[in-house]
């Protein structure tokens, strides 16, 4: 590295340690156990993991669990991209380790939409439509809700639409990404099924055996 690059590099490295240091400092002057905004954000993250651990279909735990989790990911991206970009921050929290809300990227937006996404498919109901009416309840309710409470800041220059692409982005994105990889799940499972087609019966026999004791084996 040059010495302009390493020297920049501190610096950044500076700055960073200096933040982590005022926003510790911060959190424990107003974020802290002695506010009613921490027990409230904890409860935000506690509530919405309790109610998934009793509501969630077992049988599709990987299926729900693959798309809660991508909903997860980016949601926090873009939550990072809002507060990096100085649109929005969370004057509350429940720990400082995290730029964003812990109790919004981590629990309640992901199982609100794992739970709406797997009513959806146990009812066979229109993904799009229903989730599109969250992220409409949650851009122009839920989050103005937090902003008259304090526990939410906007940013001149950002509004509640900004927020619903934000939304929307993590609806499609988290379900298509989701598709995809159910796609090549189905893909596998056919081309297992066509090579079982082909195989004797004697051979498929012989080979089941072979699997059973490798089982009892293990």
């Amino acid at each position: 590295m040059t010495t302009d690059q390493t020297k920049k590099l501190d610096e950044i490295s500076k700055l960073f340690e200096k933040g982590s240091n005022l926003t510790n400092d911060y959190w424990q002057s107003f974020s802290g156990f002695n506010t009613w905004q921490f027990w409230f954000l904890l409860a935000l993250l506690v509530l919405p993991l309790v109610a998934l651990y009793f509501l969630l279909d077992r049988r599709k735990a990987f299926h729900i669990g693959f798309y809660g989790y991508s909903v997860h990911m980016l949601f926090h991206y873009i939550d990072i991209y809002f507060y990096t970009n100085r649109l929005l921050t969370y004057p509350y929290k429940v720990a400082p380790i995290l730029p964003t809300s812990l109790s919004l990227d981590t629990s309640l937006v992901p199982v609100s939409y794992m739970l709406l996404y797997q009513w959806t498919l146990n009812k066979n109901k229109n993904y799009y439509l229903y989730a599109t009416g969250l992220s409409l309840f949650l851009s122009f309710l839920f989050k103005p809700a937090l902003v008259t409470f304090g526990l939410l800041k906007l940013y001149p220059g950002t509004n509640y639409f900004h927020l619903l692409l934000g939304y929307l982005s993590v609806m499609l994105l988290a379900k298509w990404i989701t598709n995809v990889f159910l796609y090549f799940q189905k893909k596998a499972e056919e081309t297992d099924q066509q090579v079982e087609a082909k195989t004797p019966r004697k051979n498929r026999t012989f080979l089941s055996r072979i699997f059973h004791r490798k089982q009892k084996a293990k």
